[in-house]
């Protein structure tokens, strides 16, 4: 079968396309968009199954690397689109985009569709503004082996194309769920995780806490870190310590922080206990 061609700009699905780059339209659709032949390699490779597939060769460096993405799309049921330059350069959010352009299911699932192994390691994220340190999370929690990232009461959804940008494609292939902050704490609080907050005002180090058991890293908003309702629900609240003049770190660099310091912990803790 040939891939259908689109050259015009008054294609109606251009101005699907485009229109997805909004939250309203990704939320009524169901849909978002993964861009770059990275990001939808690994999207697709987690089992995502793209709607459809939007090439370009004019953009792309090695055209032939995109072949058996686009096999696997097909081999799953989507559709390959090829676009011309103008159009591709119309659809793409990014700047210098490669000419991969897909079509795909948004992620995220509920709290109680997660499903959590023993001893789970999790990262909450609070009211967490920018796309790009959704993104970095992401790319921390897939390396550290995190179980699950939540949004708590998000300001930007999973779907955001800058935070899948961001994120290398890694929020398919690590379980996401959204919803709010209450919602989040009673889900713990039921399933016995305990919650480390991140905070500067406390005494108590990050590393001064055992992070081997079942535990959720909390991290908060950009300008002022959790709110008082996560704090107040801590198990324990841990400052990550600090020389310089600066009061506080990048949030996605505070979780990178802690988390790997849990990483730290469960491998000695694992060293200690195998024989030999």
């Amino acid at each position: 079968m040939t891939d259908l061609q689109i050259t015009s700009l008054a294609n109606p699905r251009v101005k699907a396309l485009v229109a997805l780059r909004r939250r309203r339209a990704r939320d009524a659709a169901g849909h978002t968009l993964i861009e770059g032949l990275a990001e939808t390699s690994l999207a697709v490779a987690a089992g995502v199954r793209p709607h459809a597939l939007y090439l370009c060769e004019e953009l792309m460096a090695a055209p032939q690397d995109a072949v058996p993405l686009a096999a696997a799309v097909r081999a799953a049921g989507g559709e390959v689109v090829r676009l011309s330059r103008a159009v591709f350069d119309k659809v793409a959010y990014r700047e210098g985009p490669d000419g991969v352009l897909a079509v795909a299911a948004q992620p995220g699932r509920a709290l109680a569709d997660l499903t959590l192994p023993a001893a789970p390691l999790l990262l909450l994220s609070q009211g967490v503004e920018k796309p790009g340190n959704l993104g970095a999370m992401l790319r921390t929690a897939d390396a550290a082996g995190v179980a699950a990232v939540i949004a708590a009461d998000p300001v930007t959804d999973w779907g955001n194309p800058n935070v899948i940008r961001a994120s290398k494609g890694t929020v398919y292939a690590v379980p996401v769920a959204a919803a709010t902050t209450a919602e989040t704490l009673g889900w713990l609080a039921d399933r016995g995780i305990a919650l480390v907050a991140t905070t500067p005002d406390t005494d108590l180090r990050h590393t001064d806490v055992d992070l081997t058991g079942p535990v959720a890293v909390a991290v908060g908003t950009e300008q002022t870190g959790l709110d008082a309702v996560a704090l107040d629900a801590a198990t324990h609240r841990v400052r990550i310590p600090m020389a310089g003049r600066a009061d506080s770190l990048n949030v996605a660099t505070a979780a990178a922080i802690v988390l790997y310091e849990a990483v730290r912990q469960r491998l000695a803790a694992r060293a200690a206990t195998s024989p030999g």
